[in-house]
């Protein structure tokens, strides 16, 4: 029998003379699509909460397509908790060690800090490459790492391959699984890292990554990640300068999927050396996922030994002269890395780990569930996920408001939302309208919608392009008066044209939802704040917006725009 090993492929790719049995596949777009289809020729008297008519038509909306959901969890920890006899068992055994390598652990982490204190004390000008002997001293630190990943249970690592000369491979990046990972790299090569600002806080770490002559992002601000791509090309340039680390995932995942690339290391333009580090185990994860610090700390002390394989993969450099688009050379690394791992690649981004945070402190049953691969609704698409069609530019940060909105509708259990909790929630009350709201929603046409549908529903209108022009339409509509603001009534008036029948408490309850500041009247920038964070409710808006057009059985928006 073959020796099967994690660098196996998983299926041979040996030829046969036996005959193939070939399978097309529809993507899934389209499988969404064709049950659509089904769902409509099974039912063919409407139900009012699968309305089939697109509100958002007159904005020049075709429809709403979503992508089915991924059955991947990249960020679950296999043994978050401690379980089984065994596991027990182990723990007593390993308790009195475990001290034992936790009064290690402080010891060679307070000689370290000690260490890269003096080397760093009277160094003004961090701009430039560390001077040799401060180099020297940092040696000291370095040691101390290789024993804090002894006192880890890490007593030895298996490499293969090698480190690349830095003149041919300057740039190095790696998959991430744990807080492991950067210590062993500041043992191995002590390189330059990309790291969060937060980071330069933390005791102890904060001084050490600073002697590696951090290069400090902000992730979500486009002038940091701008400044963090100028100094990783600045730095890469300087052959006196360290080797620059990137975890291009930009966050840690379980290690059995590879997701998706960050650009920053590929904009350069530079040669790339990627490594791969895997954690062989069989009774514990050793991925830092959805277990805390303190818990994933306290299992590595009491296990007998962790397993930890390096492995330095082949450079890969850029294409047509230094030239390749950096999304394309992103995507030929992650793709050298996949292979190499024998995982597969998602679009799923740093953004799902902020969505599953916000979904887990609601409290909410299944928290993955909530994920929704966030390269696809982003500005970048490293792996090719989705077409520009359906390329949102909706950032994490939004996609968390979103979200916030979403479990303000009260979902079930496993994360869907019917249609009378989706009306409290938008404030509106059942009919026509509504009916058509929700229906766009729910592609699926299962009388639900979970919150991917609501996301990828609310990014869609916000990206048509008539939508910037329907709200400043729409406020010129309301505004009757002519004093670029917005009362109560004149909002009512131009509600009731799509919603007849509104009391005065709901049309109350809407003009809450424009006039965050409580002072009785809406200005335009309000306005169109409120419909930014609410794009679904520019429907409210269509009556006064577009007339129809017989001649082309179609709508068009009113030519003022």
């Amino acid at each position: 029998m073959a020796n099967h090993d994690l660098e196996s492929p998983l299926i041979s790719s040996q030829l046969s003379d036996s005959p193939h049995l070939i399978l097309s596949v529809p993507d899934s777009d389209f499988s969404i699509q064709q049950s659509n289809n089904i769902h409509h020729n099974h039912n063919p008297s409407p139900n009012p909460n699968t309305s089939s008519r697109n509100p958002f038509e007159f904005l020049g909306s075709d429809g709403l397509s979503v992508p089915a959901p991924s059955t991947l969890d990249p960020f679950k920890n296999d043994t978050p908790y401690i379980e089984g006899f065994y596991e027990l068992i182990k723990i007593v055994i390993c308790l009195p060690i475990a001290i034992a390598r936790l009064v290690l652990f402080g010891v060679c982490l307070a000689i370290g800090y000690v260490a890269t204190k003096i080397a760093l004390k009277g160094w003004k000008d961090m701009h430039n490459p560390m001077p040799k002997w401060r180099s020297r001293l940092m040696c000291v630190t370095r040691g101390c790492a290789r024993c804090i990943l002894f006192s880890f249970g890490y007593h030895w690592i298996t490499r293969k391959g090698k480190l690349a000369p830095r003149e041919i491979a300057p740039i190095v990046v790696s998959n991430h699984v744990s807080y492991i990972d950067p210590i062993f790299y500041f043992f191995e090569f002590f390189p330059t890292i990309v790291a969060a600002e937060s980071h330069d806080s933390m005791p102890f770490v904060g001084t050490i990554i600073r002697a590696m002559q951090v290069i400090y992002v902000n992730r979500f601000l486009p002038s940091s990640r701008k400044h963090a791509v100028n100094e990783v090309k600045r730095k890469a340039t300087c052959d006196k300068f360290p080797r620059v680390l990137l975890f291009p995932e930009g966050t840690t995942t379980n290690g059995k999927v590879l997701i998706s690339f960050q650009l920053g290391a590929f904009i350069p333009g530079y040669a790339i050396q990627p490594i791969i580090v895997r954690y062989p185990h069989v009774h514990f994860d050793q991925s830092w996922g959805n277990i805390s610090l303190g818990m994933l700390m306290f299992k590595m002390f009491t296990q007998f030994h962790n397993f930890m394989e390096v492995e330095y993969l082949p450079v890969v450099s850029p294409l047509d002269n230094c030239k390749e688009n950096p999304a394309h050379f992103a995507k030929r690394t992650s793709h050298a890395i996949a292979s190499a791992l024998n995982v597969v690649q998602t679009c799923h981004s740093y953004g799902d780990v902020m969505l599953l945070m916000k979904a887990s402190e609601s409290k909410q049953e299944k928290p993955s569930s909530y994920m929704v691969e966030m390269a696809k609704v982003e500005s970048q698409d490293t792996y090719g996920c989705l077409s520009d069609k359906l390329l949102f530019h909706v950032s994490s940060l939004e996609a968390v408001d979103f979200l916030d909105k979403f479990l303000s509708t009260n979902p079930d259990a496993s994360g869907r939302v019917k249609f009378h909790d989706f009306l409290r929630a938008l404030r509106v009350r059942t009919c026509t309208l509504s009916e058509e709201l929700f229906g766009f929603l729910d592609v699926e046409k299962k009388g639900s919608i979970t919150f991917k549908q609501f996301l990828y529903g609310s990014a869609h209108v916000l990206k048509q392009p008539l939508f910037r022009q329907a709200c400043e339409l729409a406020f010129t509509e309301c505004d009757t008066g002519g004093h670029g603001l917005i009362s109560e009534q004149e909002l009512g008036d131009m509600i009731r044209l799509a919603i007849p029948n509104l009391d005065e408490d709901e049309i109350h309850e809407l003009f809450n939802v424009f006039d965050t500041d409580g002072d009785g009247i809406v200005s335009k920038d309000s306005f169109i704040s409120c419909l930014r964070r609410n794009p679904l409710l520019i429907a409210l808006f269509a009556p006064c917006l577009v007339h129809k057009d017989s001649s082309q059985g179609g709508y068009r928006i009113l030519e003022v725009v």
